[in-house]
């Protein structure tokens, strides 16, 4: 509708998609990844999501990872989201996380994680089919496969596109999210690809 923001747009697209559930928790269909570079303030994007979505909150080394992490865990359990922190089980211990988020090269730490957390949301990052079949072995909860459009992001590779992401849907059981380039323009064409989910960066904060 005119006059929506890009997060009125994607929260209302993700509330249409099919939900699952994983570990007796139904899975966000709204993740927001967190990016210093790209978003300044997460803690403002966190406080508007709907109720029901996720954070990946990626501290990239930040020496105030724990006091940020430790915010974004409060509006979490204040406004009802999970929170996952990227590529770093003690960052995950120390703001008391619901997860982690692991890129692709990592997706073999997902067994020694599960034993030492069960109790985690493991998602990880997946570019091509090899990457879900890794993940799928890993015994991985969900994927995040991107980039499915064009993306801003500095290290996004060739755009998969809609058949490229239906490819990979149809190969896993696990449930699939789509990142990269996904906007209030470009999200209407994800409906019927099969993924419970969509995720973003900067479009969550317009």
């Amino acid at each position: 509708m005119r006059g929506d923001s890009e997060l009125d747009v994607l929260s209302r697209t993700a509330a249409a998609f099919p939900p699952r559930t994983v570990r007796g928790r139904v899975l966000p269909n709204l993740l927001f990844f967190t990016d210093p570079a790209r978003v300044a303030s997460p803690e403002a994007v966190a406080e508007r999501l709907p109720a029901g979505s996720g954070i990946v909150f990626r501290a990239f080394g930040a020496e105030d990872a724990v006091e940020q992490g430790r915010r974004l865990r409060a509006i979490a359990d204040a406004r009802g989201l999970i929170l996952l922190v990227g590529a770093h089980p003690g960052l995950a211990e120390g703001v008391r996380a619901d997860g982690l988020h692991m890129p692709e090269r990592l997706a073999g730490e997902i067994p020694k994680l599960r034993a030492e957390h069960a109790r985690y949301l493991i998602t990880v990052a997946a570019h091509d089919l090899t990457a879900v079949g890794a993940a799928e072995r890993a015994g991985a909860d969900a994927v995040i496969v991107s980039p499915v459009f064009p993306s801003n992001s500095p290290s996004a590779g060739e755009p998969l596109g809609l058949k490229g992401l239906k490819d990979m849907v149809g190969v896993t059981p696990l449930p699939v999210y789509a990142l990269g380039g996904v906007r209030a323009d470009t999200v209407g064409q994800l409906a019927g690809s099969g993924i419970v989910g969509i995720a973003a960066v900067e479009a969550l904060a317009s």
